[in-house]
This record gives structure tokens, C-alpha cells and sequence, in this order.
């Protein structure tokens, strides 16, 4: 595994006022917050502010320069990595620690609120670089794409968005509202009259798009099936294989011994509250990112095996319409919509939008999405690659504790936890 990585950055837009800005946790320099500096090369350890809200001290912009160019960067390890794409600039602050503050969607006050930006997830440590494009928090305008080149030849691509991806989510969201009355089309920011970014109804509240009591009807005939001699399997793709599950006199769904009491809506979208929170029992933490996934694609009346075919999510409602919706609109239909959008059955085709290897030899971001496809145009993809791949390969490590300082990067640990929900130690 390499100390260091080259990045391309891509600009397949029409714009040439672009940029990029790299954040994360440099592993070989004792877990410090840095970020890349505007060269694409040395790095910037933010030093303790004077104040609140305190400039950076060094430009941290990488431009991407005009349409169809490419330049090349090079980061180190990174653990709970960032590349950030905006049309212009970004503005990141520091707080005394020192704690460098992230835009937030969710803030109306922040300065990088009504700025169209997004971006990807990565870390490059000793095993192998992982990395995913992300719409856990939110959608943004900026179509990204990433590919991944191993030293084999073989590749992987994530295909994004094409340009009017966001204008079709959106569009797909309003017909939903008007179908079911619930607020699907309130998660879509405006402005300047136009489509800027969509959040996911995780976020509902911070845009006045109240989900509450949505899942419980779902809820309620789950609970009916599984109490009625329905038996319920979770297939844990790991140590204790696949377990049965059926409701007790108590009224809990126990699944292999453990108790799961029923969930509210708030712990289905969110995937990390109730009965789906995490603990100590390696099993329930095996069963957990599966028994949340099944909920949050309302797939446990239709099938009684989970993880089920992907044929099958979705399919009834009340279900999470964004997320249904966010498959639709990328054109190789993946990308991260939920914390544990990559539970898949062990023959399933991945829907989480990752790439990830051992021997990295070059990823690339293309930002615009003008020329995007099911495949990278540079890179030819080699037969077999994608079956050939093991499924489920163990984790980035997440963020030293307290790493990050606002919050924003809830949505990446909620991956990365459900992620590492996956295996038993």
C-alpha cells in the first residue's frame, strides 16, 4: 500500500471557476486536521485561532481550471477524507482547539449557504483506499463521478449524475408530494431561482419537512406478519449466518436472541437510533445494518430473506422516496442515500456508489457530469471486475474521537459505522 496517492481532478463542466478543497485526518502525522494546500501537495495543519469563527491562515482553493482540463494532486494517508467541490470558494473557519468548522447545508447562516457545492469521501490508509460519492446529508447541483485505477489495470467507476440530475430529482420529489401530501418537495433548496440542493429527509426538520409518524402504518403490518408465524431471516454475511426472527409475547422482534423493540420513523431514516443502535453483542451489530436497510426500503412484507434482491426495494409505500429516487437519477443507479445503502445480498449488485482497493495506483473526480456514463472514457473496465471483487471489504477506520468539531460529518460516520456492522471481531 503506498504513503501517498495521485489524485485527478477533473472539470467536466462548463464553468472554469471550479475548485476543490481537501480536508481529513493525516494518519502518518499523529491524527492531526489538515488540509491540502492550494499547490496539491503540502499539507496545512490549522494552528489554535485567536477567536471564534477565525479565517484560515492559508488559501486552501484547488483550481480545476477551465472546462475539460485535469490537474493532478497528491495527498497521504487521509482517514475520514473530504474533496469538496464548489463553483467558486468555499469558506471554512476555525474555532479555538483548534476545530475547523465545515459548511453546513442545515445552517441558514452559514456563508457557504446559498454556495453550490458537494463532495466525496475517501480515506487511504495501510490497507487500501476506500471511497464513495455521498448523498447521506444531501444532493448537491455538482455532479460528481469517481473512478478508481489499480496497479492490476483493473478498475472501478461510480457514474454519477448527469447536469440535470438534480433538476430531475427535484422534479421527481414535487410528483411524489402531490401523489402522497407529504412533504417530499420541501427537502429542495432554491436559489436564485434554481434547483442549488436537495437534502435527505434525515434532515427534513432543519427545512420545515416533518417526516414524523411516516413509517409506522409500515411499521405496524411488519409487526402483524412477523407476529402471525412469519419467520423473519437475516442473513449476517458473516460468523453466525443467517438467523430466524419472529415477534415474542413481549411484543419485541427477536432475531438470534436479540430483542429489537419496534422502531419510529425518525430511527428508520436515520438508521443509528432505537433499536438499531449499536453495542457491545458482535451479532446484533451483524443484524443491524441489515434489519435497518430492509425498513428503510420497506422490503420485509414482500420478502422474508434479508438482505433481499434489490429488485424488491422501494417497492410499496410508505418507503423513503428520496432514496428511491436518488438511485433513479444516477445513471448506473448508485450512490450513497442512506447510512446502510451498501447492504446488498451476497449476489447483489452494489447500490452505495464506492470505490475501494489495496493496490491504488490513481482515483479521479470528475466534476460536471457533461460526459458522464455507466463507465470512465479514459479507463477501460475489465471483464469480470465487478463480480470478481469480495463484497464486502473491511472498513476505513473511522475519525479519531472528536475529530470533527460541527457535526457535519454525521452522515460519513454513520457509513462508516454501518460499514464495519458487517463483521465480527
Amino acid at each position: 500500500m503506498p504513503n501517498s496517492l495521485e489524485i485527478a481532478l477533473k472539470n467536466d463542466s462548463d464553468s472554469d471557476n471550479v475548485y476543490a478543497y481537501i480536508t481529513g485526518i493525516a494518519i502518518q502525522h499523529g491524527g492531526q486536521r489538515c488540509l491540502l494546500k492550494s499547490n496539491g501537495h503540502d499539507l496545512y495543519f490549522p494552528q489554535n485561532p485567536p477567536a471564534i469563527g477565525s479565517p484560515l491562515t492559508e488559501d486552501c482553493a484547488i483550481s480545476l481550471g477551465p472546462p475539460n482540463n485535469t490537474i493532478s494532486v497528491t495527498i497521504p494517508q487521509i482517514a475520514g477524507g473530504r474533496i469538496w467541490i464548489v463553483e467558486g470558494k468555499l469558506t471554512f473557519l476555525l474555532n479555538p482547539g483548534p476545530a475547523l468548522v465545515e459548511p453546513s447545508v442545515l445552517n441558514p447562516s452559514d456563508p457557504n449557504a446559498g454556495v453550490n457545492f458537494g463532495f466525496c469521501e475517501f480515506t487511504l490508509n495501510d490497507a487500501q483506499l476506500y471511497a464513495n460519492i455521498s448523498y447521506v446529508d444531501f444532493v448537491p447541483r455538482m455532479p460528481i463521478a469517481i473512478t478508481l485505477q489499480e496497479n492490476s489495470g483493473e478498475s472501478q467507476h461510480v457514474a454519477g449524475m448527469a447536469p440535470n440530475g438534480l433538476d430531475r430529482l427535484a422534479e421527481g420529489l414535487r410528483q411524489q408530494a402531490s401523489k402522497d401530501g407529504r412533504p417530499w418537495d420541501k427537502l429542495i433548496v432554491n436559489r436564485d431561482g434554481r434547483n442549488l440542493r436537495i437534502l435527505n429527509a434525515t434532515h427534513g426538520n432543519a427545512v420545515g419537512a416533518g417526516f414524523d409518524g411516516y413509517y409506522e402504518p409500515h411499521i405496524e403490518e411488519v409487526w402483524k406478519k412477523y407476529s402471525s408465524g412469519a419467520c423473519v431471516k437475516i442473513d449476517t454475511q458473516a460468523g453466525p449466518g443467517v438467523l430466524e426472527g419472529r415477534i415474542d409475547r413481549a411484543g419485541d422482534l427477536v432475531i438470534g436472541g436479540e430483542s429489537f423493540s419496534k422502531p419510529n420513523s425518525a430511527d428508520v431514516f436515520g438508521c443509528n437510533s432505537g433499536p438499531f443502535t449499536t453495542g457491545p453483542s458482535a451479532t446484533r451489530n451483524a443484524i443491524i445494518p441489515r434489519l435497518a436497510a430492509a425498513f428503510h426500503r420497506s422490503c420485509l412484507l414482500a420478502v422474508e430473506q434479508h438482505p433481499s434482491d434489490p429488485s424488491t426495494f422501494y417497492r410499496c409505500d410508505p418507503t423513503n422516496h428520496y432514496a428511491r429516487l436518488v438511485h433513479e437519477v444516477n445513471l448506473d443507479r448508485k450512490g450513497y442515500a442512506f447510512a446502510y445503502d451498501d447492504v446488498q445480498p451476497d449476489s447483489g449488485e452494489d447500490q452505495s456508489g464506492k470505490v475501494n482497493g489495496g493496490d491504488p495506483v490513481l482515483f479521479t473526480v470528475t466534476v460536471g457530469g457533461k460526459h458522464a456514463s455507466g463507465r470512465h472514457p479514459s479507463i477501460p473496465v475489465q471483464e469480470g471486475h465487478a463480480q470478481s471483487k469480495k463484497r464486502y471489504d473491511r472498513p476505513p477506520p473511522p475519525p479519531p474521537e472528536g475529530g470533527y468539531q460541527n457535526g457535519e460529518h454525521a452522515g460519513f460516520r454513520s457509513k462508516v459505522k454501518g460499514f464495519a456492522g458487517k463483521f465480527l471481531h
